[in-house]
């Protein structure tokens, strides 16, 4: 440790230099980490933060949700197996509407749930949804960005129906655009009306996209032999089937990887051509007696102490631009997330290292004493 700080205190502006990039490429790392994090909790926020553990889909839906229908029946029959209490119906439409006083066009997804089910979300502000009150919706809060306050009527450009904003949520997403809560009165009306403008015939029960469950693993076989034509499958399933999720998910994860090479190769160069410049030093050394586990040990703490260094100052420059971002951004960096970034960052620099630690053990004293003395 003493010879590793030593150097570092004597070589401040080579080694200010390589912590520069090192804080310039965790600072980029944890952003693109925090945004890919952001944009998937956008994605699906309203899926995720339901209560559910696994939805019952139309069978050859592709686990998608909007591609789903299925009948009253369905649902009574799921909830004779798992309990009423453990299942609710869902409704999903994503379409497009405009406040009565302007042309805005806003789209939106219409999620239809029980108000008084586990499936209702939490109201930030105005007042929840209940059956008594027909005509009536929850809005996300991102809504009141575009104008959209408490009793601000949003018409339906499809069918032409009229909800007045009854009260907001936090966090409500899917597909990337805002949801828009409703009863199951609504719901049917919005299905009659939607039937009536393409001239067929409605049905007296309304039809819902999926059922969500809460159950144990072994009552889903059970649900999948009762319930025909059907499938029953994980809300992670459900999350990964919406459309754009996996792919943009998966862009965004190879950029993280390729950042964590590249930060790992410059690292390596850096501190190689360091080691390259100092293989006479190291040599004298080993004629001192030096071991190599100790120059090793030396080499392996410089570059744990760059890049611990180097995270602290990232960490705290990220969260300052988590502060001064605007809320329309979506990004997210928890704790866990913080922690493994920071980690997986710490084992790639030190993996990075492996070059100059593989060149120091090489090192032959008398070699490296005969070209300093040359």
């Amino acid at each position: 440790m003493y010879l590793a700080i030593r150097e570092i205190r004597f070589s401040k502006a080579r080694y200010t230099l390589i912590a520069t990039i090192m804080v310039l490429v965790a600072c980029l790392v944890l952003f693109v980490t925090g945004l890919a994090q952001g944009l998937a909790y956008d994605n699906a926020a309203s899926i995720k933060n339901m209560a559910a553990t696994h939805f019952v889909l139309e069978q050859h839906a592709e686990h998608r949700l909007t591609r789903s229908q299925l009948d009253q029946n369905q649902f009574e029959e799921a909830g004779l197996i798992v309990g009423i209490e453990n299942a609710e119906p869902l409704g999903v439409r994503v379409t497009t509407v405009s406040p009565s006083v302007d042309s805005s066009k806003i789209d939106v997804t219409l999620l239809a749930v029980n108000p008084q089910g586990w499936l209702a979300p939490a109201i930030t502000e105005g007042s929840p949804l209940s059956d008594q009150l027909i005509g009536h919706v929850l809005v996300d809060d991102k809504l009141s960005d575009v104008g959209v306050k408490l009793g601000t009527i949003l018409v339906d450009q499809a069918s032409g129906i009229r909800w007045t904003v009854n009260g907001f949520v936090k966090n409500e997403s899917f597909s990337h655009t805002p949801a828009v809560f409703l009863n199951q009165q609504d719901w049917l009306s919005l299905q009659v009306q939607t039937a009536a403008h393409e001239g067929n015939e409605s049905a007296d029960h309304p039809s819902y996209n999926a059922i969500a469950i809460k159950t144990a693993n072994e009552n889903v076989q059970k649900l999948q032999a009762a319930l025909s034509h059907t499938e029953v499958i994980k809300k992670s399933e459900a999350v990964s089937a919406i459309p754009g999720y996996k792919e943009e998910q998966g862009s965004l994860m190879m950029m993280i990887v390729f950042l964590f090479v590249i930060s790992a190769f410059v690292l390596a160069v850096f501190f190689y051509v360091i080691t390259l410049q100092k293989t006479s030093q190291f040599g004298i050394l080993k004629a001192m007696g030096a071991r190599t586990a100790y120059l090793v040990r030396s080499v392996a703490l410089q570059v744990l102490i760059l890049s611990i260094s180097s995270l602290v100052i990232s960490v705290l420059l990220v969260q300052l631009f988590e502060i001064v971002l605007p809320s329309s951004l979506p990004f997210q960096l928890g704790f866990t997330t913080l922690a493994i970034t920071c980690l997986s960052f710490v084992i790639m620099s030190l993996a990075g290292s492996l070059f100059s630690v593989w060149k120091v053990a090489r090192i032959d004293a008398l070699d490296a004493i005969g070209r300093t003395a040359a």
